[in-house]
């Protein structure tokens, strides 16, 4: 159900997302991760149009924390911060992050190739049902990302909406 990678630029560093839908307590997992008792980020399903954006935003925080370029503070803070399309971090945890009275959450973690125990933490502290990964884009807000991301009718003749998003996310730091 929950799906990691290998960065390909840091082979020692994994990225696995987990899919909960049906979440009672997103209000308590808030406060816990606030805290930094939660070793992920949680992020809002609905601003995600598939689960390589956010492997695009974990790719781009992991190196910005080994080069010391990091925005934010930590680096579960990073990964929201670059799925959004500004340069604004407290609009980006609006907008990406979840909020308490959310129902679904994607639970993104960056660990070493050994760190396994993770996933069965998290799961334990989630009361919701997992759903797979690849399902993201069935809890999408379609409307929403392409009002975020100023999708244009013409842009979307030409390529799908995640080139697009993806597009974006990579020319914030130029603009």
């Amino acid at each position: 159900m929950h799906r990691t990678r290998v960065l390909e630029l840091y082979p020692d560093t994994r990225v696995t997302q987990i899919l909960y839908t049906d979440v009672k307590n997103a209000a308590e997992l808030r406060r816990k991760a606030m805290e930094g008792n939660i070793n992920g980020a949680l992020v809002n399903p609905m601003m995600l149009v598939s689960p390589f954006q956010v492997l695009v935003a974990a790719n781009k925080a992991v190196h910005l924390q080994t080069t010391g370029k990091m925005k934010t503070k930590t680096l579960n803070a990073e990964i929201i911060f670059n799925l959004s399309p500004t340069n604004n971090i407290s609009e980006a945890f609006k907008r990406f992050g979840i909020s308490d009275g959310d129902h679904s959450i994607l639970v993104v973690v960056v660990h070493k190739s050994d760190e396994v125990q993770f996933v069965s933490d998290i799961s334990a502290m989630v009361d919701g049902q997992q759903l797979p990964v690849e399902d993201v884009s069935s809890l999408s807000d379609f409307n929403k990302i392409k009002k975020l991301f100023k999708i244009t009718p013409q842009e979307e003749k030409y390529g799908p909406l995640l080139d697009a998003v993806i597009c974006r996310m990579a020319i914030k730091d130029v603009l």
